[in-house]
């Protein structure tokens, strides 16, 4: 690795010269394109990565590229495999992924790139299945990651001021771009090297925060390109949200709208890349999970491409997986962007995964004009409008009804088209319609939860009690003030104890009231050891969180210990470095007398909680606790809960219902699976999460180790070990749908697909005619009028026993047409075991 000085030494010269060596680089494109095409014909082509200002150029051909999000330390190494395989399947050409800083590097200078951390390994995994790599080095990432991906050591450094032109963060961050680099280049990871990994990206989202740092942020932003294109990895290096990145850095888009609200390139130089397309929102305890539609997302994708000549599409996430630990931010949830194509266990999400791949096979097939074709829009009214692209020999076109309520009908070329209301409808040739955004022809699945293990024995479990402490013998945390959270406890641990003595001479009469501010995210208070109240904060509401609680005070001495938790450490904003967290101000009073302040009285700060020094979550750990039965330890607040249970047959993916507990983290077999919080109910009353996933490589075969830290109080006799699967899958067709592009059948059909090890038991409904209404839920009720008697007889003989089937929507395939003149749909629910 090039020392940091000797490649600072050159960033100033680097920083004159970007622009031009930017423009000259980009404008070269397309004479690199004819340039590599001859030398492919010479039998002398080099892997090389470039860009113009349509599409990235792979060894001298323009691409059009999908992409997904799947984060390595989200997931555990054995699912990587699959996971992989499932989006290519879903017709990505690429992986995207952050590096994340602080994973990599929690000690400074100790390193670690094992197990889900092993990120060579997870490149290499991509690689060995065919598909390229985005790699978000940033090392400032966001991504609802605790302090947005960087090490908290470094809030330690004198003198920082997290990205902004301030030299102790530019030369730590400037050490750890350059380890990643040059690990990349070892292994040979770039794609000029053999590699798949096409495109980088330096910073992140940036320019939300550039105006807060004034003169420091433009000077950044150019140091963290002109660092990045020096270390000379051989592939285009991009910067999104922020439409000012220098050349030769590509600026991109993030969002959900990107066909609308992107600005485009900064030059005509540079093709328009979206880097993340939201498929749905990140979930927040006490906030009702938000889905996005697979039409939606299909429509935001045909918009990008038709509006922006888009080139290259990202999803973020495609598989969001589970913050394990420790690793969520502020309010974020343990498991993270369920809804997307592949779910946090892994499964395909129907009809989403389906859906997305019949686009990216309509957009592939036209791939040519759309990368290299001229470029032509219209206008048909108010809400709808045109996009083409040709080239002599092949043509393209993307219709568009903005509309939400009403269809439309289109005159384009000779012929007329129906859109459905917010549709977009992809023309091949200009002229067949081969995919529509808004009509979803692939099947539906209802994933479910299976209990296969109640835990009510009360038997079998065992609980330690929290001390609550009022002394401790450790003087490093003391002093006439109150400390602040995460300085305190380096984020290590996600409470701190704030502990101090208060004499009481009563004075007269009225209510003893103690009033604590704060600005953690949640506060237990107590009062000789006797719990008086609690209170929390959410994502969007305010940053203090107040306490108000009527006391008991004794004559004399009176311990106060107050609990500050906080829920995941900020992952975004200016100078984070600065911001605080924890109890900030302490006072009691009595009726209407004045306010006795014990902001300056001796406090002492006891770190983390004692069940987590001792580590009883361990083995070792949990041997050494003194562990006694649950006696009616039920509903109690800091109580560490113990059982053990076996390990459900099969390869259905595991969770734990939690959903009777209240708040606190869960570790099985020594593992933190992560925090929960279902006492935190969202507008409609259910908890945000219930289901915490448990990856089979977490779990033994029998005699698994569950330990639970509860924080609020809860019962743990109902919770239940269970199995998730998708045992119900659903499809409906129309006769005149367009047919899917991945068929050799040229003609609509009903395609239905059981999980990997399953096969398809029973035929729960079949109606080939005019179904009434969704059948998913509603069996035989749903038949409509027009009905072929034979259906079920077809659909049984097609697809009983059988992983995957398909059935054409024809009338000779059931027998003859059952009510001529009317247009007919197949309908079927199916069961997967």
């Amino acid at each position: 690795m090039a020392a940091a000085s000797t490649v600072a030494a050159t960033i100033s010269v680097l920083v004159a010269t970007l622009v031009v060596a930017g423009a000259s680089a980009a404008a070269a494109g397309r004479a690199r394109v004819d340039e590599d095409m001859g030398r492919r014909r010479n039998g002398t082509a080099r892997r090389e990565v470039t860009y113009d200002g349509r599409a990235l150029i792979l060894d001298g051909n323009r691409r059009m590229l999908f992409s997904g999000d799947i984060h390595y330390p989200r997931s555990t190494p054995e699912m990587w495999p699959g996971l992989i395989e499932n989006a290519k399947k879903g017709g990505l050409d690429v992986i995207q992924t952050y590096v994340f800083w602080n994973v990599h590097e929690p000690i400074q200078g100790q390193y670690n790139f094992e197990g889900r951390y092993d990120l060579v390994k997870f490149i290499r995994e991509v690689h060995a299945q065919g598909l390229y790599v985005s790699l978000r080095v940033g090392p400032f990432i966001e991504a609802e990651w605790k302090y947005g991906g960087l090490p908290f050591w470094l809030r330690s450094v004198p003198n920082i001021t997290f990205r902004s032109d301030n030299e102790p963060f530019k030369v730590h961050m400037q050490n750890f771009v350059a380890k990643i680099v040059n690990m990349m280049k070892d292994e040979n990871l770039y794609y000029p090297h053999g590699g798949p990994i096409i495109i980088s990206q330096i910073e992140n989202e940036y320019k939300l925060v550039e105006a807060a740092f004034h003169s420091r942020g433009p000077p950044y932003v150019q140091w963290a390109a002109a660092m990045a294109v020096n270390l000379q990895t051989g592939v285009p290096w991009m910067m999104c949200k922020q439409d000012d990145a220098p050349d030769p850095i590509i600026n991109t888009c993030n969002g959900l709208i990107c066909g609308e609200t992107f600005l485009g390139p900064n030059s005509p130089n540079k093709p328009a890349l979206w880097t993340e397309n939201w498929t749905s929102r990140y979930p927040l305890f006490g906030h009702d999970p938000r889905f996005r539609s697979a039409a939606d997302l299909a429509f935001a994708v045909a918009l990008f491409i038709a509006r922006k000549k888009g080139s290259f599409v990202n999803y973020y996430m495609y598989h969001g997986g589970t913050n394990f630990g420790r690793f969520a931010s502020s309010y974020v949830t343990t498991s993270y962007y369920d809804g997307a194509p592949l779910d946090e266990y892994g499964l395909i999400w129907q009809s989403t995964w389906s859906h997305l791949r019949e686009l990216h096979a309509a957009v592939k097939q036209s791939e040519d004009p759309l990368i290299s074709g001229s470029y032509s829009n219209y206008s048909f009214g108010e809400q709808q409008e045109g996009h083409a692209f040709e080239t002599e020999s092949d043509c393209v076109a993307f219709l568009v009804n903005f509309d939400k309520h009403k269809t439309s009908n289109i005159q384009f070329g000779e012929a007329s088209f129906q859109l459905a209301p917010k549709s977009i409808s992809i023309l091949s040739g200009c002229r067949t319609v081969v995919f529509e955004t808004a009509k979803i022809n692939a099947q539906h699945g209802l994933r479910t939860e299976q209990i296969e293990q109640s835990l009510n024995d009360v038997d079998n479990w065992r609980i330690f009690k929290e001390p609550i402490p009022r002394e401790i013998s450790n003087t490093t945390h003391i002093g006439n003030r109150l400390f602040e959270h995460l300085s305190t406890t380096k984020d290590e641990t996600d409470y701190l104890w704030y502990l101090s003595r208060y004499d009481y001479r009563s004075n007269g009469h009225g209510q003893l009231v103690l009033n604590v501010e704060s600005q953690a995210h949640v506060l237990h208070a107590y009062i000789n050891n006797d719990y008086v109240g609690s209170v929390h904060g959410s994502h969007d509401g305010p940053r203090n969180i107040i306490l108000k609680t009527p006391i008991m005070l004794k004559e004399g001495h009176n311990s106060i210990s107050l609990l500050s938790v906080m829920v995941g450490s900020p992952d975004s904003g200016a100078y984070m470095e600065r911001r605080s967290f924890g109890v900030r101000k302490v006072s009691i009073q009595q009726g209407n007398h004045k306010l006795h302040s014990l902001n300056n009285e001796l406090w002492k700060h006891q770190v983390g909680l004692s069940g987590e020094m001792n580590n009883i979550y361990t083995q070792e750990g949990s041997s050494r606790a003194q562990w006694t039965t649950i006696d009616k330890s039920v509903h109690l607040p800091l109580i560490w809960y113990k059982t053990t249970f076996d390990t459900p047959w099969g390869n259905d993916p595991v969770t734990l219902n939690l959903s009777s507990m209240g708040k606190g983290e869960v570790w099985i077999n020594g593992e933190s699976i992560g925090r929960y919080w279902v006492s935190f109910k969202t507008p409609r009353g259910q908890p945000s999460q219930s289901l915490y996933h448990i990856p089979q490589y977490f779990l033994k075969r029998r005699e698994n180790t569950l330990i639970l830290m509860e924080e609020m109080g809860g019962d743990p006799l109902q919770i239940t070990v269970n199995t998730m699967s998708v045992p119900r899958v659903y499809s409906s067709v129309n006769e005149l749908s367009t047919p899917s592009l991945l068929s050799r059948r040229k003609q609509p059909a009903v395609r239905l697909r059981c999980q990997k090890g399953k096969h398809i038991t029973k035929i729960e409904f079949a109606s080939y005619g005019y179904p009434v209404e969704d059948c998913r839920s509603s069996g035989r009720s749903c038949l409509g009028s027009c009905h072929a008697e034979t259906t079920e007889f077809v659909v049984k003989d097609a697809c009983l026993g059988r992983r995957k089937c398909a059935i054409p929507v024809r009338p000779a395939k059931f027998g003859g047409d059952p009510c001529p003149g009317v247009e007919k749909s197949l309908s079927v629910v199916a069961i997967c075991g």
